[in-house]
């Protein structure tokens, strides 16, 4: 395999220039059933070997489709298994971007067994060393458990095909009619995609990932900071609807990296440096404000089955790997509707599980609602946020007070002056702060500065569970 083939030119359009060095790269496939010949090209469809990205090295591998289809025979897997080793010995990332046909037909249970051996090297590497996936072609059956075991994935929006079942072969569908394989229904509805884009697109977004990620789960992912540490962000209140561009406000220098973008949207969650730490972020959101300044898309503050799931998977990853949680609270309630119904009570119980069991430093800003049970699987206090903060105008309380002033006052009556009394000691900031459930009240304005002082404060804590691993 020279290096004119297609998998070779993406891992050079990934990695930092001339620091690629392959391993393996003589490797054949041995199997000659089937008449096949006993030597098949070089690399055995599948280039392996350890780069630079950012000036941080990484493993990589890249399936080549022109051979063989880039299906995954056991020499081919034995490769991929290779670098995984020396990625968790070493503490280093992880990158594989996929094109394959998928088993290699011919190697029987040969292949069978390559693949369930690195689907059980992909699941030991977790939580040890990051994971990224990119989809650049064909990534199909068995091999589309691959991107969904690691940490983040990466598709290509024109050719990249993602699926267990292809769309042809679901009852009732047909591709033209909804093309489960593709990346949008991927990204947006299957939330299995964080980011789709070209190719060059794509390679460029998991640079800028790996700069910002430990490279395992002993790195402290913590660089110089270029940014004012007491930066005041005017007018962020504005943002308390569209937090994923409050989040950006108040990050170093602007850089948010936000994860499963198109997939349930009520639910932002990504990284940003703070003070030049890395933080993970998860947020509330009701509306996304275009690049023309103007409301695109509006949500209810309400919790979804989706967003929780969404977010419940980041906090683990963020827990992980030592990464401090930062939480954007606006939340007044459970959505209300059949589908949800089904999943919302699981989903949440897993979100509080994630939560409550972080034992990283964790600090909750309420930037709007923070009513009723919602909130709690917001990362109360109750559940264990460290620290948690109130802009001046938020609301905590067990309900609405509308809804709280008909049951008090039973009846027809004007009930205005209870919902004004509600409104400013149940459910206002300051009644909570008064009970202790919010430690400061703090103007929007100056969120950075506070919370970068939080997480400062926090840097030493050190918590141990004694037990194998919850059942949540």
């Amino acid at each position: 395999m020279g290096t004119s083939s297609k998998a070779y030119q993406r891992i050079q359009s990934l990695i930092d220039p001339g620091s690629f060095s392959p391993i393996g790269e003589l490797v054949t496939a041995r199997s000659t059933d089937f008449n096949q010949e006993p030597k098949m090209e070089s690399s055995d469809g599948c280039i392996t070997g350890y780069a630079a990205i950012a000036e941080k090295p990484v493993y990589v591998y890249s399936q080549d489709a022109s051979v063989l289809g880039g299906s995954v025979g056991e020499m081919h897997a034995r490769k991929i298994l290779n670098i995984y080793n020396l990625a968790i010995r070493t503490g280093v990332p992880v990158i594989g971007i996929l094109d394959c046909a998928g088993m290699r037909l011919q190697e029987a249970t040969d292949a069978l067994y390559a693949f369930g051996r690195i689907y059980s090297k992909i699941s030991s590497a977790s939580g040890i060393i990051p994971q990224i996936t990119v989809i650049a072609g064909n990534c199909g059956g068995g091999l589309a458990l691959f991107p969904t075991l690691t940490d983040f994935t990466f598709m290509a929006s024109e050719d990249a095909q993602l699926f267990v079942n292809a769309p042809n072969t679901l009852a009732g569908n047909r591709t033209e009619k909804c093309n489960t394989a593709g990346a949008e229904f991927q990204a947006k509805s299957a939330g299995l995609v964080d980011m789709v884009g070209s190719e060059s697109e794509i390679f460029a977004s998991v640079r800028e990932l790996i700069s910002i990620l430990p490279q395992n789960n002993d790195d402290i992912a913590l660089t110089e900071c270029s940014d004012d540490l007491n930066r005041a962000t005017a007018n962020l209140e504005a943002f308390k609807g569209d937090t994923a561009a409050a989040i950006a406000n108040i990050a170093d220098n602007g850089t948010f990296f936000e994860t499963k973008r198109d997939f349930a949207k009520e639910m932002v969650t990504g990284l940003i440096k703070l003070g030049g730490q890395t933080v993970g972020v998860v947020a509330n959101r009701t509306e996304v404000i275009g690049k023309d300044g103007k409301v695109a898309e509006k949500f209810d503050a309400k919790l979804t089955a989706d967003g929780c799931d969404k977010a419940s998977d980041f906090v683990k990853f963020c827990d992980a790997f030592d990464i401090p949680v930062l939480t954007f609270t606006n939340v007044d309630g459970f959505a209300a509707t059949l589908d949800n119904e089904k999943r919302i009570a699981r989903s949440a119980a897993k979100l509080v599980d994630a939560f409550a069991g972080a034992d990283v430093p964790k600090v909750n800003v309420i930037v709007g609602d923070a009513i009723g049970n919602a909130a709690n699987v917001m990362n109360a206090k109750a559940i264990g946020a460290d620290i948690t903060f109130a802009w001046k105008n938020a609301r905590v309380g067990i309900m609405e007070s509308k809804l709280a002033a008909q049951i008090i006052t039973p009846g027809n009556g004007d009930r205005s002056l209870v919902i004004a009394e509600l409104d400013s000691d149940m459910n206002g900031a300051s009644g909570a702060a008064r009970r202790g459930y919010v430690d400061q009240i703090i103007s929007a304005d100056d969120t950075r500065k506070y919370v970068i002082g939080a997480f400062e404060m926090l840097y030493s804590k050190d918590v141990y569970y004694d037990k194998k691993h919850g059942t949540v």
